[in-house]
């Protein structure tokens, strides 16, 4: 299923879904950087380890708050 797809499904269970998956992946890098810690995914099959530093500079550049 595409994004479009799953935020046109009739269960609103479902339409919520991919917003908590981002809640859940912005909280996971919060608690990596907060414990100095590597935030782990799988992505295309590989296993890619991010550490905290670079998470750290990932946010401050993306960071829209004032």
């Amino acid at each position: 299923m595409k994004t479009n797809d799953i935020t046109k499904a009739k269960d609103p269970i479902l339409r919520g879904a991919l917003k908590a998956l981002l809640r859940s992946a912005a909280a996971a890098r919060k608690v990596a950087i907060q414990t100095n810690t590597h935030l782990v995914i799988v992505k295309d099959g590989q296993l890619l380890r991010t550490p905290a530093e670079e998470l750290r500079q990932q946010s401050k550049t993306t960071d829209t708050t004032p």
